[in-house]
């Protein structure tokens, strides 16, 4: 038989040919928009190194969760930059706590729109570490019973999912059971299961002023070498009772993403964070590429790895693209 029988550039030759076999979609249905929420009225203050994202107060923020959910965005997660900090992260999950406000006031006017909460006390901790500090070191148990609390004032508050995002060993099992006790047992949990210690957090640390203080994370975030272990530590979320398992950060770590997809038959989502985003926006700056083409690939690297669900820094752009 001559050469060639199997001609796989047939389904190139047109964008229609290519749309029709196309194997991973994105969808604006899958995004997650990443918001930051600190104290005043009518505060608009752009992130020096996230250009284009902003700390936004309570009464700004509500408007900017309209216009993410006018473009399609299901879905927003809540970062908070509270009035004040302390050794013990009170204002996490003090009721009337920052977090807490910006949901009751997003939900009475946008009733439909999902607010994650983010579940952490780094930034509400003058050390910024995740947990309580005891003899230099972060002790895991006694901070279980603050991210409880912390969760319990956010579902009451109206949030639709809480996110702990501290990896305290445990710390899903806790909010589960002070969930349910409260009768809020239909909140779900999404677990920042498999979260590296990353330097790709830099950004978000100087949005959220929440960089520790001393030492690092590196005791309770993942080691970047191991990938075994990641798919330990979600499968104890699981079994804990996590809805849906998070892989962080995206990109660097897409092999643990596919793992994932293929070990556990869970809703998965994937953190593209702010280092991923500044290095993106910092090039397409400089003209070194092409802005849209970048994002809309590395995007689409992140659902073909497995991805369900994607936090993204860049959810409003993809919106708008994707309804043209």
């Amino acid at each position: 038989m001559a050469f060639p029988v199997h001609r796989p550039r047939r389904l190139r030759r047109t964008e229609a040919l290519r749309n029709l076999v196309q194997e991973t979609r994105l969808s604006t249905r899958s995004l997650i928009y990443p918001l930051f929420v600190c104290p005043g009225t009518g505060i608009k203050d752009e992130i020096g190194s996230m250009p284009g994202n902003y700390r936004w107060s309570g009464d700004l923020l509500t408007e900017e969760c309209k216009a993410v959910q006018d473009l399609g965005v299901p879905a927003v997660i809540l970062f908070g930059i509270p009035e004040s900090k302390d050794e013990v992260g009170s204002g996490a999950y003090d009721p009337d706590g920052i977090v807490q406000r910006a949901v009751r006031r997003i939900k009475k006017v946008l009733p439909d729109l999902l607010v994650i909460c983010d579940t952490c006390l780094d930034e509400y901790t003058s050390h910024g570490h995740c947990g309580l500090v005891k003899d230099g070191e972060i002790d895991n148990d006694s901070t279980l019973e603050l991210l409880g609390k912390t969760a319990l004032t956010q579902a009451q508050a109206g949030a639709d999912i809480v996110a702990p995002s501290d990896m305290m060993d445990g710390r899903v099992g806790k909010i589960r059971e002070v969930l349910d006790s409260e009768g809020l047992s239909n909140v779900p949990i999404l677990a920042y299961s498999a979260k590296y210690a990353s330097a790709f957090y830099g950004p978000f640390r100087e949005a959220a002023d929440s960089a520790p203080k001393f030492g690092d994370r590196r005791s309770y975030q993942m080691d970047p070498a191991n990938q075994r272990e990641a798919l330990r530590e979600i499968a104890l979320d699981i079994e804990e009772g996590a809805d849906i398992i998070m892989v962080k950060p995206a990109l660097p770590y897409l092999d643990i993403l596919a793992l994932a997809r293929q070990e556990f038959d869970v809703p998965t989502a994937a953190y593209q964070v702010s280092g991923e985003f500044s290095m993106i926006e910092a090039a397409a700056r400089a003209g070194w590429i092409d802005r849209k083409r970048i994002v809309m690939e590395s995007l689409l690297s992140i659902r073909r790895a497995g991805a369900d669900m994607i936090l993204t820094y860049f959810a409003k752009d993809v919106a708008r693209w994707l309804a043209c």
